[in-house]
């Protein structure tokens, strides 16, 4: 396993410091990951913090209150698992360890899964009713997903018992579709009820499993049907209809707690998914909107927070790399999204698995297919500086806002009373930062081309701050 002693070494120093509050002499900790892999995960030297400097570059305010995070993370998708079933056994224990455990892992806490095949898979595409016909889904299995994904899932739930899954479908059942087919074709109105069984049988067969959905989207990128692969299109009006009609009411009575998030597509149209959300008999079972990042830009989130405080934003797909990679995380959490889940976790050096038309670019783990070992990237690392120290549940807080293509930062409250802050240096020079909290502030210099997350504890007992307040529905600053 490539880096494991650079990055296991780091991992003990984040369990330590996590463990506790600092020690007297380190007011704020921090870890450096930089492109050049000079630094991967690795712990620098202690900070204090001093009286306030004028003019400081980065100003945390801890009492202006934003969203709260669900998770951060990834996708056990077929092909990762596949990828993953390749390696020895222990191997494979290993690699899920590194993916998913708060511990000596970056932390993964959210993945996304998949309701049969998407183009990324080592087998034909299927769905769980193939057969035509099948009205009372008598012949719905999910027994294909036992060969390598199942096995992937188990073991992950099994090292990070807090690991939460939400899943989303590339097609229904291509009879349920306007040319009979996965892939191309629109979806048939007549199929609303029969499809919402079919995604409660998805649910109840899982959790069967051991492995509970916290929440599904309904199509994976309802506004794109190209033929090549699993897509089946959908209108706004559809997916209304279905979640008012069909799919709301059937979970209401199987007494399914999953969660129906809409959408799960670009930035824009940011039209389509206020349509779902302003239909009265829809919005009630809906718990937020899914985006990907293939067009427009972050800021729709925010203003569809602002037109629907009361209902959640999540990003569920989209990868990204080096540390413009990091500055795009940040502007995704900047704008309201509880989550951020990269698409594809281990794909091999020849962008294996894959029979759909889209190629990949290497994932932040990649597997040597002629030696079964897998190397671990910068982006990697750059995952773990967010998602190793932003805990569930913690909640974004005021920074300033560089408003620039070269800087980035956000800052969360942990639920453990920890500021976790986030800065990114896309620079081709080192960059030194001064940082102001609560009267007092430190200086860093983060290493060209560099992510850095600096820790540090709330006065006291390690409480969250309890005067603060707490702000809704309003883009961030």
């Amino acid at each position: 396993m490539r880096v494991a002693h650079v990055f296991g070494r780091s991992c003990a120093l984040v369990s330590l410091f996590l463990a506790g509050g600092p020690a007297p002499a380190m007011d704020v900790a921090w870890w450096v990951s930089s492109e050049d892999m000079q630094h991967t995960m690795t712990a620098q030297p202690g900070l204090s913090f001093g009286p306030e400097a004028p003019g400081a570059d980065l100003r945390i305010d801890d009492a202006t209150r934003y969203q709260t995070i669900l998770g951060l993370g990834a996708s056990l998708d077929h092909a990762t698992c596949y990828n993953i079933s390749q390696l020895p056994p222990g191997e494979q224990e290993r690699a899920v360890e590194w993916i998913v455990s708060p511990y000596t892992g970056i932390g993964m806490n959210l993945m996304r899964i998949c309701i049969g095949t998407p183009d990324f898979t080592a087998s034909p595409w299927y769905t769980y009713a193939d057969i035509p016909d099948d009205l009372q889904l008598e012949h719905f299995s999910i027994d294909k997903d036992r060969e390598y994904v199942l096995p992937v899932l188990k073991m992950a739930l099994e090292i990070n018992p807090d690991l939460l899954f939400f899943a989303s479908p590339w097609s229904p059942p291509g009879w349920m579709t306007s040319n009979g087919q996965i892939g191309g074709g629109r979806f048939d109105s007549t199929y609303y009820a029969v499809y919402a069984r079919y995604l409660a049988k998805f649910i109840k067969a899982y959790e069967a499993e051991g492995i509970p959905i916290h929440a599904i989207t309904l199509q994976n990128e309802p506004d794109y049907n190209p033929p090549t692969y699993p897509t089946c299109r959908w209108s706004f009006r559809q997916q209304a209809e279905f979640i008012a009609g069909h799919v709301g009411p059937e979970f209401a009575r199987q007494g399914i707690q999953t969660r129906l998030w809409c959408w799960d597509h670009n930035f824009e149209p940011i039209g389509w998914p206020r349509n779902v959300l302003n239909d009265p008999a829809a919005a009630p079972y809906i718990d937020g909107t899914a985006f990907h990042h293939y067009a427009g830009r972050p800021a729709a989130m925010a203003r569809l927070s602002a037109m629907f405080p009361s209902k959640h934003i999540y990003f569920t797909e989209g990868s990204t790399s080096g540390v413009r990679g990091a500055i795009e995380i940040i502007a995704i959490l900047r704008n309201w999204a509880r989550s951020y889940n990269a698409w594809v976790t281990v794909i091999d050096d020849t962008g294996q698995p894959n029979r759909g038309p889209h190629r990949v670019a290497p994932t932040c783990i990649v597997l040597d297919s002629a030696t079964k070992t897998l190397l671990y990237s910068y982006d990697y690392c750059m995952y773990g500086q967010f998602m190793r120290f932003i805990q569930r549940d913690a909640v974004r807080i005021k920074s300033t806002d560089f408003r620039s293509v070269r800087f980035a930062n956000v800052a969360f409250l942990n639920p453990d009373g920890s500021v976790a802050l986030v800065v990114a240096n896309s620079d081709r020079t080192p960059s030194t930062f001064t940082i102001a909290w609560r009267g007092k502030s430190f200086a860093a210099e983060v290493p060209a081309r560099a992510t850095a997350t600096f820790v540090w504890y709330v006065e006291g007992t390690g409480e969250p701050v309890k005067t603060a307040q707490e702000t809704n529905g309003q883009p961030g600053p």
